[in-house]
């Protein structure tokens, strides 16, 4: 399995493009109203229509309605679903878990515990918020490190200056980012997306190289 970079809060189809065209393996879009980076349907069509062949796109909810996420993978041709809610993996029985990212919220050891039950294609260890929306803040790295479920992607407080750090520290699968490549909220910035995922991609071949 590559090393995955995913760019999250998706709102513009440019900004699509753009983390395409620079090295993005994934586009996430959110779908939660209490999301500041929130897209309706029609929104969502544009931006995916400019997601290349080979990128994954993902949708982004907080307890969903089963029929809500059934519709969106089948309408907008979502390829996976990223879970950031309180869901429980017994509700979600129906849905193949290799269609499946499951957030955890870590705050200590012992809310690693929500990950017990799921399969998913991903785990994604990010901040717990006493919301649901991404904080800009990062998880505790080495709790992270030590007992994160693989594969799992690192998100939470990620920007262009520590995401080579944040790879050698915790050594995720991959990784995920909103607001650390963002000129305002939902509006990505050229020259930080360019380099967040340039150091990104040095960072990952190191670790892939440490790994062989």
């Amino acid at each position: 399995m590559s090393f995955l970079i995913k760019i999250c809060g998706i709102t513009r189809p440019e900004d699509a493009e753009l983390a395409c065209r620079v090295g993005a393996g994934a586009i996430g879009i959110n779908f939660w109203r209490g999301s500041k980076r929130f897209v309706e349907d029609g929104q969502a069509r544009e931006i995916l229509a400019a997601v290349k062949p080979g990128v994954l796109k993902v949708g982004v909810f907080v307890n969903p309605h089963p029929l809500v996420v059934s519709e969106s993978l089948t309408d907008l041709g979502l390829d996976l679903v990223q879970f950031h809610g309180d869901e429980q993996a017994p509700a979600w029985s129906s849905l193949a878990g290799n269609r499946v990212i499951r957030a955890i919220r870590v705050f200590d050891e012992s809310s690693l515990s929500a990950a017990t039950g799921w399969n998913p294609r991903y785990f994604l260890y990010d901040a717990f918020a006493a919301g649901y929306g991404g904080t800009g803040k990062r998880p505790p790295w080495q709790i992270v490190a030590a007992g994160a479920r693989r594969p799992f992607l690192l998100a939470g407080g990620l920007g262009p200056l520590d995401v080579a750090a944040a790879i050698e520290t915790v050594r995720p699968d991959g990784i995920d980012v909103a607001s650390g490549v963002e000129s305002k909220p939902g509006i990505k910035s050229e020259s930080k997306l360019v380099a967040f995922i340039e150091n990104a991609h040095i960072a990952a071949a190191k670790l892939g190289e440490g790994r062989v």
